[in-house]
């Protein structure tokens, strides 16, 4: 049996940042199996003391220490994480003393303050890239002249999740087409899409990954069957290859990796700071 490593990200508020600097560090241990959790909101002693009880658990059960990456700001709590045995990486509190000596001023730590340094501009292109993202997904929506970027692809290529991180982080309007029967029969891109080509991106796939997303989906029909994704996925690769168009494969990429690449690519420039 495999074993997993416990990893626990913890925060004072909605854990996203103890998450994302976590998933940032573990994926440089190629082969390492883990298994994580998100607690958020532990502003408290007692929700401290909780934690720590369940790493201990956790620990016992996995037969290994477990790790607890934190974005604690409160001293005091950090020292109850740490009391669990589990190993603490505090991602916050290396980092203060140097600001502090650089600005020649103490910090002010408060709970939750990373998320409340926003604007309502920001906030209102948030709202609005993602509202695009909705209506102009799976090709419900053709009208693209106001979209920053398309994505095209075979259907659960990872296209609809990559639009929605772009949108809520990056305020970028994305919008989608699934390749059908018909555009993959043609080799040659939809007519609606011809006049945006600049704006497109093409997402391919393993086809055995994809028969295993499809399968959860709909069980045992012809859209999941290997076969069948098999041969889309060829149709759609040698449709990029003719068009010229920028590609991914997504199989073994994170939607973070995936939105960074397809900006970078396209040159263009994320609009939230």
């Amino acid at each position: 049996m495999k074993q997993f490593r416990p990893v626990f990200y913890v925060s004072d508020g909605t854990g996203i940042t103890a998450e994302t600097i976590g998933h940032s560090l573990l994926t440089q241990f190629n082969g390492a199996e883990f298994q994580t959790r998100r607690i958020a909101f532990v502003d408290s002693e007692e929700k401290a003391l909780d934690v720590a009880a369940q790493a201990r658990s956790a620990s016992a059960s996995a037969g290994v220490r477990a790790i607890i990456i934190s974005t604690v700001i409160d001293g005091r709590l950090n020292a109850i994480l740490g009391e669990s045995g589990a190993l603490l990486i505090d991602a916050f509190t290396p980092f203060i003393a140097m600001l502090e000596r650089e600005f020649g001023v103490a910090g002010q730590p408060r709970v939750g303050q990373a998320h409340g340094m926003v604007n309502q501009a920001a906030y209102e292109a948030r709202i609005n890239a993602t509202n695009y993202a909705l209506s102009h997904d799976d090709g419900a929506s053709t009208r693209y002249e106001e979209a920053d970027l398309i994505l095209v692809g075979v259907s659960r290529s990872g296209k609809t999740p990559t639009c929605l991180y772009m949108a809520l982080h990056f305020g970028i309007r994305a919008a989608n087409y699934p390749l059908t029967d018909d555009d993959l029969h043609r080799l040659e891109l939809p007519p609606g899409l011809r006049p945006y080509r600049n704006k497109l991106f093409a997402l391919t796939i393993d086809p055995l990954r994809l028969q295993q997303i499809r399968q959860e989906r709909r069980p045992n029909s012809t859209y999941a069957k290997l076969e069948q994704c098999k041969r889309e996925v060829s149709a759609a690769e040698a449709l990029f290859r003719t068009e010229r168009l920028p590609s991914l494969n997504t199989t073994h990429t994170s939607i973070e990796e995936i939105a960074s690449k397809i900006l970078t690519v396209l040159g263009i420039e994320r609009k939230l700071l």
